[in-house]
């Protein structure tokens, strides 16, 4: 159900997205504001557009967030703590905690550009963590994650 609820919010903004472009683009003069002139095709070309957008909104949902390992060395015990203070430090804020299981929320502006994805969810497994939420976060997360327990064991 999370998969399609992104899909149709990425549809959302899609459109969005194309109709500021397009009133904007009508408000300075470089286009007109009559849709039979203003696309080859007039109103069908709308549909084209909307299928266009329903198509990307469909795969994009599983290309732009993953579930990834994250190998740390003691048990969720002794990890949780210093996973809470990363994060903290990264500008993420504790959603909820349970057993073997931490949710974090970007705090901040960005959460609109984001359409409130700026979930990452922490997993407890054997010889580490799975973290997952948008791809671009969960990996920049996850290796910083992995360099502050590899920095810890050094010292």
């Amino acid at each position: 159900m999370r998969y399609f609820i992104r899909s149709v919010k990425y549809f959302i903004y899609f459109v969005l997205i194309f109709i500021v472009m397009m009133a904007v683009l009508v408000f300075i003069g470089a286009a007109d504001g009559n849709i039979s002139t203003m696309f080859r095709g007039g109103y069908s070309a709308l549909w084209k557009i909307a299928l266009m957008f329903a198509v990307i909104s469909a795969i994009y949902p599983s290309v732009g967030f993953i579930r990834k390992e994250v190998l740390l060395p003691g048990s969720w015990e002794e990890d949780k703590d210093t996973i809470r203070d990363f994060m903290e430090k990264r500008g993420y804020v504790l959603e909820s905690e349970g057993t073997g299981t931490m949710s974090f929320r970007k705090t901040g502006s960005g959460k609109f550009t984001r359409m409130y994805e700026d979930r990452i969810t922490l997993t407890a497994k054997i010889g580490g963590v799975d973290m997952e939420g948008m791809r671009k976060d969960v990996v920049r997360l996850a290796m910083g994650l992995e360099s502050r327990f590899r920095k810890d064991g050094q010292e």
